[in-house]
């Protein structure tokens, strides 16, 4: 099933949840639901060697899950039943890709370049990290916020919060790839391509690409013929971009 073919069938076939507060209770099960992504993510970078493209990804990815699954279980997000059913719609798409690469199916377009080169020589750690962000961001932000409204029966603009949350985590992220993947100034050229590559990709321009193109796509949701031609140019325009960031540096 294609992307676009995806989307209209999960707006077709989700049926709307109430919106409401979290108690002690619900803070534990909104916990336990992103605590089994997070440990469906430890699985797979344990399996996978440390220089993989998707190992590298993951590794970083892994601590923004962390990092909501221990607000949720604190109560940071009380009565923002949406942030959980976000974070975990918005990974799960992640972990679907990954699955299907693993059982030998096609992935998502915005996903296949970081799956083709993750064993590349000439791709810098860096590279997949941003290749991945892009993917996950350009594309399965999108689709999780809009999943999320079908399932919570929200209007875009009551989920713009929890967008924002979400968005804080992954500008964290975005920037602990840069201290822990890109080399220090004594050792980077201002022109060596990757300095090049470093600059030519935004997560704040991403986000707000990603929240364009969500209301897009919520626009459509009643006709499902351009609903699902909307989420497979998405799908295809970001893999675009991932292929760019994967050009390898080096020979």
């Amino acid at each position: 099933m294609t992307t676009g073919e995806q989307t209209a069938a999960r707006a077709a076939q989700r049926t709307a949840a109430p919106s409401v507060g979290q108690g002690p209770a619900r803070r534990t099960a909104a916990a336990a639901r992103v605590g089994r992504v997070t440990a469906e993510m430890r699985l797979i970078g344990g399996g996978l060697p440390g220089r993989d493209g998707i190992a590298v990804f993951n590794r970083m990815y892994l601590t923004v899950t962390e990092e909501l699954e221990r607000r949720l279980a604190a109560g940071h997000f009380d009565g923002r039943t949406a942030t959980a059913e976000l974070g975990t719609a918005f990974a799960e798409r992640y972990l679907d890709a990954v699955r299907a690469d693993t059982a030998g199916h096609r992935a998502p377009a915005c996903w296949r370049p970081l799956f083709r080169m993750r064993r590349h020589p000439a791709v810098h750690p860096f590279q997949f990290a941003l290749a991945g962000l892009n993917a996950h961001l350009g594309h399965d932000l999108p689709l999780a916020l809009f999943d999320t409204c079908r399932a919570l029966d929200l209007l875009p603009d009551e989920l713009e919060g929890d967008f924002e949350r979400i968005g804080d985590l992954l500008t964290g992220l975005e920037e602990r790839i840069r201290e822990d993947l890109m080399p220090g100034p004594d050792l980077l050229d201002v022109a060596d391509p990757l300095t090049h590559l470093a600059g030519s990709w935004s997560p704040a321009r991403a986000r707000g690409g990603a929240w364009a193109a969500f209301r897009g796509l919520w626009a459509l949701r009643a006709f499902a013929p351009l609903l699902e031609e909307a989420a497979e140019g998405l799908d295809a325009t970001v893999g675009f971009a991932g292929r760019c960031l994967l050009t390898p540096l080096r020979s």
